[in-house]
């Protein structure tokens, strides 16, 4: 008996205990791999180029307090600064709040998003027509894709950090180099709906004039308003995201041990 004919004969003897056999194995590397492409992505890739130029700036004590509107123009005026953006968390839930279909969505100011997010790429005259339009929003390609959204869709988000609903609609469609699963809007829009926010920024997106300068820029950040009220934390935008990662656990080592 050649060894194929022992082999084919041995598999096909109990088909259910192949089968399963079989199923397990698959799940196995498909976990495997899937964990492998969260580990590189958060721990090995480096972005684009325009990403390693961003530095995020919020509150020194948390995220969960806002930092003064006014330090935007303070930012700017520092060395090694290029543009600066605001950014404001929402977290509403769209839809049925149960099903794990949610998504970020953050406030922000159209006229500069994209000036700091170059590596974000969207059709001009969907770019004037969200800064025309106050309760306008971008969305990204892959999540429009996964809803089913188009130019001039409505969409409706519950507030649940904010007592505030949000009726909004999609006035472009942009590529990232990822898939970021987020949505913008105008953060006036969010303001005028609920005032307590006015002077506040949940945090801002600072881009620096080059990625090796990035260290340096976020330190004279830092410095700027170290007597302030409100001291506030600059990292590379690598470290902020390595910082939501961390807030999960040791995710570093799960995915080792996997």
């Amino acid at each position: 008996m050649t060894l194929a004919r022992f082999v084919s004969k041995n598999v096909f003897r109990n088909k259910r205990r192949s089968i399963l056999t079989a199923l397990s194995i698959g799940f196995s590397l498909l976990l495997l791999t899937l964990m492998m492409t969260i580990w590189r992505t958060f721990y090995i890739d480096q972005g684009s180029a325009e990403s390693a130029q961003r530095i995020i700036v919020r509150n020194k004590v948390s995220l969960v307090f806002n930092v003064p509107e006014h330090y935007r123009e303070k930012i700017r005026s520092l060395n090694g600064v290029k543009n600066v953006v605001p950014q404001q968390w929402f977290g509403g839930t769209y839809k049925d709040p149960n099903k794990d279909k949610q998504f970020a969505q953050f406030g922000t100011d159209p006229e500069e998003f994209f000036e700091v997010y170059r590596d974000f790429h969207i059709a001009p005259d969907q770019l004037d027509a969200w800064k025309k339009d106050r309760a306008g929003c971008v969305v990204d390609s892959e999540l429009a894709n996964e809803h089913g959204w188009k130019i001039g869709d409505r969409i409706f988000l519950k507030g649940t950090i904010f007592p505030t609903d949000l009726e909004l609609t999609v006035r472009g469609i942009y590529n990232a180099p990822a898939n970021t699963l987020s949505l913008y809007f105008n953060r006036k829009y969010l303001e005028e709906a609920y005032t307590p926010l006015k002077g506040g920024v949940g945090f801002y997106g600072v881009l620096a004039d080059s990625a090796e300068n990035v260290p340096v820029v976020a330190k004279e950040i830092d410095e700027a308003f170290r007597n302030a009220d409100r001291a506030t934390k600059s990292e590379s935008e690598k470290a902020f995201g390595l910082g939501w990662i961390a807030m999960l656990g040791n995710v570093k080592a799960f995915i080792l041990s996997i």
